[in-house]
């Protein structure tokens, strides 16, 4: 348990920005690379040393304005970002996340998709060509009212936005399946049974109906320029009790909720690698009440934890077990 504590605007979730990024190529933040170098400079190093099975690595991050990424694992350079995924499993928990069942559907497939693609490289890659294939269609349906004879080259983009759709599709279902059974049982526990949580997803379209419905709506598409049926449209759909938390939750019930998910997170992970993840909590205890803190320190303590704060009465009141102490200024990290 490593508390990293200061006022705002000190450096502590570049901190642990910085780490996620090692684990995963991205920022947390949905970032891109030339925004997280510091003004006024070109470029960014990372370098962080981490052991695995007993054996320890070095890795380095190169981050560039102009240039694609450079990371290299213990001085071998890796030829694509996504080949770093299972070196380290990552969870990342800010207040942000306790907005994630009542913001909008964005942020739920942003939670899916930056978990999955950590656990499954096959849905990596099919969700990186799926957004590629995405916009080059859509760049076409604008041309296409234009110059209607580019309407021919569309059946070949359709084509390859359908097999990867449909992988995304049927692995986001399996995921979730087992994401409720999880959530279900921490939901219980953290609300003493008096509440059943439910997650379903809600997909556009079922992986054997996207050809067909994408092909009805073509019209339509090329009319409006953009493409309208597909899993870039999905949704996760929260209910408690069998009421949608999303529009009618309380406020308690929402963080509640989101607490859950995170919680189901870290075990997902666990079940699927089996091995426990590195936990970053970016101030996200001062956003919870007494139980709900309790509740989760009690639940990671036994997984490697990076804690960013203000202070450290809430920690000391916990008597939670502190193995180190940072003290973070002006983007300094002392002992």
């Amino acid at each position: 348990m490593n508390i990293f504590y200061g006022d705002n605007a000190q450096g502590k979730t570049n901190l642990l920005e910085s780490i996620y990024l090692c684990g995963t190529s991205r920022s947390h933040r949905g970032s891109k690379d030339r925004e997280l170098i510091q003004f006024g400079e070109e470029e960014a190093h990372i370098r962080l040393h981490f052991s695995k099975d007993l054996l320890s690595h070095r890795l380095d991050v190169h981050l560039k304005k102009k240039k694609s990424k450079g990371i290299a694992v213990d001085g071998v350079p890796l030829k694509r970002s996504g080949d770093l995924l299972g070196y380290m499993h990552i969870v990342f928990f800010s207040p942000e996340d306790l907005s994630i069942i009542k913001d909008g559907p964005s942020g739920r497939r942003k939670f899916l998709d930056m978990e999955m693609s950590q656990l499954d490289k096959v849905y990596l890659t099919h969700l990186v060509r799926y957004h590629k294939i995405l916009s080059e269609r859509n760049n076409l349906l604008k041309q296409i009212s234009r110059f209607p004879a580019l309407l021919d080259t569309l059946d070949g983009w359709d084509a390859q936005l359908l097999e990867s759709g449909r992988v995304i599709i049927r692995k986001r279902a399996d995921f979730i399946e087992e994401l409720d059974r999880m959530m279900r049982q921490i939901h219980g526990q953290l609300t003493g049974q008096k509440e059943e949580i439910k997650i379903i997803y809600e997909n556009n379209t079922e992986a054997e109906e996207f050809s067909r419905l994408l092909y009805e709506q073509r019209q339509k598409d090329i009319s409006n320029g953009t493409t309208s049926v597909g899993p870039h449209r999905d949704d996760l759909l929260f209910q408690s009790n069998g009421i949608d938390l999303r529009k009618f939750g309380s406020q308690g019930q929402q963080r509640t909720a989101a607490l859950s998910l995170k919680l189901s997170e870290i075990r997902m992970v666990e079940k699927e690698t089996g091995d426990k993840p590195i936990l970053l909590l970016d101030d996200v205890l001062s956003e919870l009440d007494g139980h709900r803190q309790a509740w989760l320190l009690e639940s990671i303590k036994d997984i490697q934890t990076m804690i960013s704060c203000t202070g450290l009465e809430d920690l000391v009141s916990s008597r939670i077990a502190i193995d180190q102490v940072f003290h973070v200024v002006n983007g300094n990290v002392k002992i």
